[in-house]
């Protein structure tokens, strides 16, 4: 690179820092910026002796011991080291206040976003929650996990998180700077994959994402794809596609598909959960609230101080209404 630099005069980049770059124009929040500046730092330290490797020369050809260089690289290898340390401990702090927040999430059904970079993630985020994401035809433009209640028209609720998108190759310090945000993909319930379908590497696309998604140790979670920008696709292509992954094909932009991704992710929800005949008490509007919340009641009638319903709910929110004063009735009796 530095001899690249000196025939051509011009400042010469590699893969790795050109994503770099790209991370650090976009990130917005502190954390985002703290894990570029980190996955910066950790990729630059064992790079530092090319950096310096004219004065590595001086020092060896006309000095005995340590030369001028050889001392201002020590002294920049401790200051990064120093600086890294410093990084990690802040990013550690953040990322206890995210396990708390992810924590106050577990009692809802949780999806997340995944796919190559400018697939429509976001897109399809505002599509289906109408939360205003930034939306932009750019690489990586979301940085930062964005999480919104997506309300279904069966009545059910999911909680959906935008996250980074992926590349393929991506650099390892990449995925363990940005750990504490693709840690909303660990914890997720289900995958929506998004893929661009109007892209002529779809193929390679999906087959890096799935790369990554090993590499996070997510790679048998639950997953549904979506092929992205129908709209744009060549149809002969698009089929292909769906040959070599079954998936939903949609276009977050002109809203086809949605009904059908809508239906799949109910019938996932559904999958999870089960029937319960509970049994509440009158004056517990709040264990009622709870129910319509977070299930799908399908009926309900009077039996002296108590109301009987019929409702669907998932584990840990059938856990939660017993805890709330919620019995279970016997088996066949309403």
């Amino acid at each position: 690179m530095r001899n690249l630099e000196e025939a051509l005069d011009i400042k010469v980049i590699d893969r790795t820092e050109l994503i770099l770059d790209i991370f650090a124009t976009h990130a917005r929040s502190q954390q985002s910026k703290l894990q570029v500046q980190l996955a910066q730092m950790e990729y630059t330290l064992p790079r530092l002796k090319h950096l310096w490797g004219h004065f590595s020369r001086i020092a060896g050809r006309a000095m005995i011991g340590r030369g001028p260089g050889e001392k201002q690289l020590e002294t920049d290898r401790r200051l990064a080291r120093d600086h890294i340390v410093k990084l990690k401990r802040q990013l550690q702090d953040i990322q206890k206040k995210r396990e708390v927040q992810t924590a106050t999430r577990s009692d809802n059904f949780n999806i997340s976003l995944v796919g190559y970079t400018n697939a429509g993630k976001s897109t399809l985020m505002n599509a289906l929650t109408r939360a205003g994401v930034l939306v932009e035809d750019k690489l990586f433009s979301t940085l930062d996990t964005k999480t919104h209640t997506w309300e279904l028209k069966s009545g059910q609720k999911a909680l959906i998180s935008d996250t980074v998108g992926f590349i393929s190759h991506l650099p390892h310090n990449l995925v363990s700077s940005f750990h504490a945000t693709l840690e909303e993909v660990r914890q997720a319930d289900l995958l929506l994959h998004v893929v661009d379908a109007a892209s002529a590497d779809a193929a390679n696309q999906i087959r890096a994402v799935n790369e990554v998604l090993k590499e996070l140790d997510c790679a048998d979670k639950r997953t549904l794809i979506v092929f992205n920008k129908i709209d744009k696709a060549d149809p002969l292509e698009l089929a292909l596609l769906q040959k070599q992954a079954a998936g939903i094909p949609a276009s977050a932009l002109k809203g086809q598909g949605l009904n059908l991704l809508d239906e799949q992710v109910s019938e996932i929800i559904n999958s999870y959960q089960k029937v319960l005949n509970l049994r509440v008490p009158l004056g517990n509007g709040k264990l009622m609230a709870y129910l319509y919340e977070r299930g799908q009641v399908l009926d309900q009638i009077v039996d002296k101080d108590y109301l009987k319903v019929r409702v669907r709910l998932g584990p840990r929110d059938a856990l939660k209404a017993k805890e709330m004063g919620a019995t279970e009735s016997k088996k066949g009796r309403r």
